[in-house]
């Protein structure tokens, strides 16, 4: 591949995406494109021989009677707050609940290898640059777009993503606040049966060892029972009746809605208001709150793995998370997996990280901090695998299983099974209540931070200067009500199956994907790999390892293409429990979820390529021309670039040395 040509564009003043439509065309005609390759960006020419880079020249004022100064825009009190917010928004249900079951299931200690391989060539660059991209920009998820105005349809595709994850992520967090509740008692109601959610084919019985080949009489409560190991099939645990029919109510089907359970009802109110003011003042609360948030989780994760290695059989638990498979390695579905859940974990194409960066000082080193939050991530999913599989490990040798029979990820790890092994422990109320009040921070954190990602969108989207704090109040609170009222569709006794569509199709990793490929591309092929590195450069004084354009332009892209195809062509329907398949107009509502964010970036550029006059080529120059914020004039100001983007040493010796002679 050749290499990547440097850029030498002058940025533009905030006035000039304004320009008349003569005045663009000349500019378009005098400058020539340099759009051949990452580097490039429009009226760039090549660098002259011997010379590494040229230095991007200032911007300078408009001319005119100069406007009315937008508000400085709020930023962090502590850079802490930022780390923190990061920290809470990234670190979220997706660590502890389904990165240890992909370990185990691909091959154990192996499966690090994909996924290691995959944090620095996807993880890693795309968060950086989503976190630059708002530290430069000085905006929100949209906004930040400005940076090349034709596809800003990737903010719009990140703000209906981030918005369907607010409305049914939220859902997580009713349901662990309902176990929460019922975990303050003596006795654990999941525990037994005889309740009134409870059927006839409900057993106590976990221990296989101690069931017979012979009839045996047991009455449980206020009924009788002859079973024995050949008929065990057809009863259930009181954990899944408890999960199924006194939380989920659940009903034969998505064309079964049901009635609404008044007890989720107030568990959604309860969640959402604790969300709204735990954002409601900006990030001045938000970055205050996460220290718990984002602090708290760790510290039950480590209460519960000293808790959970000294059970019997946590270490054949651990050793099951552990062993290594090396033939996995061949697999396709490793790879994948291992891919998916990087995306997934490092909350990426949401837009938030954009909103979070916005915040940041000019000058905050975001390269350093990008590395630090990756560090973070991936060594709690690790660690959070110690924990969830010393649990796993003991309830199979309390039942006399196979561990493989008890490991789950997702819903049914933190609802069904954790819940059971709790059942099997000493003061099992104790280490009940702990879990699912660990999981209701871990979850709280990444709800909230992505409703102020939202929140920050939609206002940088419609700026009213001296607002005030109503505003952003008002539109706080408008955003929660919106969100609570689609939530009640998954209150209902088929809000599972409603749950369940926006969780495979709204947020799934077909649309991650799509956007996270788009994103590298856009920067690195649009607005310049090289120019971008650049910017970089003008807020943290160095220009990061080469290695990181080259990911944004090449290796990044091509790992999101190999993902999404291989998604594509291993779909299969939508059921529920393996049991209850998807009716097709599911499907298509399904469908409709993601494409509704997926095609925002070509239906954005399509309309403003239309919208827009003179020749393609003059519309492309036109509208790939960022659109600089008020915060440019001050930092990129001559004496800035002097002194960021400065020659190198030996070149400044031999100006000096030709300007003497």
């Amino acid at each position: 591949m050749p290499p990547v040509p440097t850029d030498t564009a002058a940025p533009q003043p905030p006035d000039a995406p304004r320009r008349d439509a003569a005045a663009a065309t000349a500019a378009a005609a005098a400058a020539p494109t340099g759009s051949e390759g990452p580097g490039g960006a429009e009226g760039t020419e090549p660098p002259t021989a011997g010379e590494e880079r040229t230095v991007t020249a200032p911007l300078v004022r408009p001319p005119g009677p100069p406007k009315e100064a937008a508000p400085e825009r709020e930023t962090w009190t502590r850079q802490m707050d930022f780390i923190m917010s990061c920290v809470g928004f990234a670190v979220g249900l997706g660590n502890v609940w389904r990165f240890p079951y992909l370990c185990y299931k691909n091959g154990g200690g192996v499966f690090l290898i994909p996924y290691l391989l995959i944090v620095f060539v996807g993880g890693i660059p795309i968060f950086f640059l989503e976190v630059a991209l708002g530290q430069f920009m000085k905006q929100g998820g949209i906004a930040a777009w400005n940076i090349a105005p034709l596809f800003k349809g990737l903010g719009l595709a990140s703000m209906v993503i981030v918005f369907f994850c607010n409305s049914y992520y939220i859902m997580i967090l009713v349901w662990g606040l309902f176990y929460l509740v019922h975990s303050l008692t003596d006795t654990l109601p999941w525990a037994t049966c005889g309740h009134s959610w409870n059927t006839e084919q409900c057993t106590e019985l976990f221990n296989l060892d101690l069931c017979q080949n012979v009839s045996i009489n047991t009455t449980v409560i206020t009924w009788t029972s002859n079973f024995s190991c050949t008929n065990m099939t057809n009863k259930r645990s009181p954990v899944i009746e408890f999960w199924e029919n006194k939380v989920l109510r659940l009903s034969g089907g998505l064309s079964e809605p049901g009635e609404m359970n008044w007890e989720m009802i107030l568990c959604l109110l309860t969640t959402w208001v604790i969300v709204y003011f735990c954002i409601w003042k900006g990030v001045k609360s938000t970055g205050k709150i996460v220290y718990f948030t984002a602090l708290f989780p760790y510290v039950v994760l480590i209460l519960l793995l000293v808790h959970g290695v000294t059970l019997p059989g946590a270490l054949g638990g651990i050793i099951y998370y552990l062993k290594p498979d090396w033939s996995k390695l061949v697999e396709a579905q490793v790879w994948i997996d291992a891919g998916t859940q990087v995306f997934f974990s490092y909350a990426i194409g949401l837009g938030a990280l954009t909103a979070l960066g916005s915040y940041n000082r000019f000058h905050n080193n975001c390269y350093r901090d990008a590395y630090i939050l990756a560090v973070i991530n991936s060594c709690t999913s690790f660690f959070a695998g110690f924990v969830v599989f010393s649990v796993l490990g003991f309830m199979a040798s309390e039942q006399g299983v196979d561990i493989s029979k008890v490991a789950e990820s997702g819903p049914g790890l933190a609802f069904i099974a954790y819940p059971k092994a709790v059942t099997l422990m000493p003061l099992s109320p104790l280490w009940a209540t702990l879990f699912f009040i660990m999981l209701l921070v871990l979850g709280l954190d990444s709800q909230f931070v992505g409703v102020e990602g939202f929140i920050t969108g939609i206002l940088d989207l419609f700026p009213q200067p001296g607002a005030g704090s109503l505003r952003r109040e008002l539109t706080a609170a408008l955003c929660c009500i919106i969100c609570f009222l689609i939530d009640l569709s998954m209150v209902t006794q088929g809000g599972m199956y409603v749950f369940q569509l926006f969780d495979n199709y709204s947020a799934s990793g077909i649309t991650l994907l799509w956007q996270a490929f788009w994103e590298c591309v856009v920067i690195a092929w649009v607005y310049g790999a090289d120019r971008f590195m650049d910017d970089v450069a003008r807020m943290i004084g160095y220009r990061p390892l080469p290695v990181m354009k080259w990911c944004w332009a090449v290796v990044t892209p091509l790992v999101c293409v190999g993902v999404f195809v291989f998604h594509v062509v291993n779909y299969k329907p939508l059921t529920y429990n393996k049991t209850y398949v998807y009716p097709w107009w599911g499907e298509a509502i399904g469908w409709v979820l993601a494409l509704s964010s997926m095609l925002c970036i070509p239906c954005t550029v399509i309309y403003k390529l239309l919208r827009c006059k003179g020749s393609l080529r003059e519309r492309w120059q036109l509208l790939t021309t960022p659109i600089w914020g008020q915060h440019h004039l001050e930092y990129l100001t001559p004496e800035a670039e002097a002194k960021l983007l400065a020659p190198e040493p030996p070149k400044e010796k031999a100006t000096l040395f030709e300007t003497v002679i």
